[in-house]
């Protein structure tokens, strides 16, 4: 097996004693310790870490660069339709999202039966893995990835195998195919990478595929597809046309600026998305948010004017840091990566002082969105200001 990183335990409090109340064994802090018998596997779990909110120094603009929003607020078309849709929120959602599945299934030129909706990304790669793992079987993935990726491989019972990134922050495809084993059941492949930035080129995907046995799913994760300009950069849906055991993974929550209302999408073949549907949280999407995917996909030449935006003032940053003689792994995404190690707590420490919040992880590098024009400007300044790395 190739190597592999362990991710850190997370404390759930010391054990119940034998002649304490239950009152008195939970009084205090929420990891007192409780009677309530939970899973073992909580305590090894790590916990999710959503960016925090903006803050900043008295006299200072504050900016969120922790979240991978769009900073752009929904076109006054989606506003529109979310305020038509708010009326009718006393009824349930349609249970098959209906409208939207044949909305996406008209944009992306697949049969309807082929896509299965989510409350986000997220929640739909839950489903899959869902479908997919019994107790004790292994999903394998690079890391640095998404942080979602343990947490959910870890709730369905089965073992998360982590596979290092190269020294570009790019997946290593061939130490993945290497770390499977009989009890495989998924792949996941996050292109461009949350959260280093670059992406898997369709030629490596697509010789890595044609040796991953033809059981094991194998999830594409573009969930920031949009702002994709590498010319080599996998094409999701071409290779999903001709692998029956590809799932392609994609959302409204970045591009679209809906991170709020909670949408996303799988693209699979019919029985694996089949598979989905049966996994997914009853009216899981709600009214509004298909109403304003349906919207936004509608007025997609307007929201792409924001992406292409977006893209330009990420490579205008990417471009001000390589001049500084900064040296960061190639972004397709919405943000940009700082492998500092050590130094990422100074960093975002020094970021913070200018009013910046951004993502650090641990020691292993900080990601900052790409956000606000000034807010952006004001990230080069606090880099020239650090000192290239």
């Amino acid at each position: 097996m190739s190597e592999s990183t362990e991710h850190a335990g997370v404390s759930v409090g010391e054990s119940v004693t034998e002649d304490a109340t239950p009152q008195e064994a939970y009084a205090g802090s929420p990891d007192s310790a409780t009677p309530v018998r939970l899973r073992g596997v909580l305590a090894q779990m790590p916990d999710y870490k959503p960016g925090k909110p903006a803050a900043a120094p008295a006299g200072v603009t504050a900016y969120k660069l922790s979240s991978n929003e769009n900073p752009y607020g929904p076109l006054p078309s989606v506003l529109a339709a979310i305020d038509d849709a708010a009326a009718t929120v006393n009824r349930y959602p349609d249970m098959a999202v209906t409208a939207l599945t044949a909305r996406l299934a008209r944009a992306l030129d697949v049969p309807a039966e082929c896509i299965a909706t989510g409350t986000g990304s997220v929640a739909v790669l839950t489903q899959i893995v869902n479908a997919a793992c019994d107790a004790g079987d292994e999903v394998v993935f690079a890391w640095r990835s998404f942080e979602a990726y343990p947490i959910v491989t870890q709730l369905a019972g089965a073992k998360p195998v982590m596979v290092g990134l190269d020294e570009q922050a790019r997946h290593r495809l061939d130490a993945m195919f290497a770390a499977i084993t009989d009890r495989t059941r998924v792949v996941l492949v996050c292109t461009p990478n949350n959260p280093t930035g670059p992406c898997v080129h369709q030629a490596e995907l697509e010789a890595f595929l044609d040796k991953v046995p033809s059981d094991v799913v194998v999830v594409v994760d573009e969930a920031y597809v949009e702002f994709v300009r590498d010319p080599d950069a996998v094409r999701g849906l071409d290779v999903w046309r001709h692998r029956p055991n590809v799932v392609v993974l994609r959302t409204f929550s970045k591009a679209y600026g809906l991170a709020g209302l909670r949408v996303g999408y799988a693209v699979a073949h019919p029985p694996v998305a089949a598979a989905l549907r049966k996994t997914a949280t009853p009216f899981g999407v709600n009214s509004v948010a298909q109403v304003a995917a349906i919207a936004s996909l509608d007025a997609f030449d307007e929201l792409n004017a924001r992406v292409e935006s977006l893209v330009a003032e990420r490579d205008r940053v990417v471009q001000a840091l390589a001049d500084q003689g900064w040296t960061l792994p190639r972004s397709d995404a919405n943000f940009v990566w700082f492998p500092l190690g050590a130094e990422s707590s100074a960093f975002s420490a020094a970021c913070a002082d200018a009013g910046l919040t951004v993502r650090q992880y641990g020691d292993d590098g900080v990601r900052v969105t790409i956000g606000e024009t000034e807010a952006n400007s004001r990230l080069v300044e606090v880099a020239a200001r650090f000192g290239a790395r």
